[in-house]
């Protein structure tokens, strides 16, 4: 089972007990984060497809880590003209290891099992 969930602007393919690099998060280290904006549950042959989210499914995932990716230089130069500029860029991302992708039955029945228990 797959899930396709946005965040940062982007989307990302994500399995349980996988890790995900994203955009960089405010979350402290091992925290716990939910993801709501699910675009996509696969479940072998079963598929649902959110317009544009899919309801009540969300995937939760511990933060493991923030770090640096690796650098990417940026060069520019003007033809015969002597102009050469050399930069780099480390964009910041978060490690996220995905626990638990939650469908709407799973969360409808836990939010019942939930209420009995109080």
């Amino acid at each position: 089972m797959f899930a396709i969930i946005e965040t940062g602007g982007k989307q990302y393919q994500v399995t349980e007990g996988r890790y995900v690099d994203i955009e960089m998060l405010e979350n402290e280290t091992d925290s716990k984060v939910v993801f709501e904006n699910i675009v996509m549950l696969v479940n072998g042959k079963k598929s649902k497809v959110g317009q544009p989210y899919v309801k009540n499914a969300s995937v939760e995932g511990t933060v493991i880590k923030h770090d640096k990716t690796k650098k990417v230089l940026v060069y520019k130069q003007r033809a015969k003209k002597g102009y050469r500029r050399k930069q780099g860029h480390r964009q910041n991302f978060t490690r996220v290891m995905i626990n638990k992708i939650r469908t709407s039955a799973k969360a409808k029945t836990e939010t019942t099992e939930n209420t009995t228990e109080e």
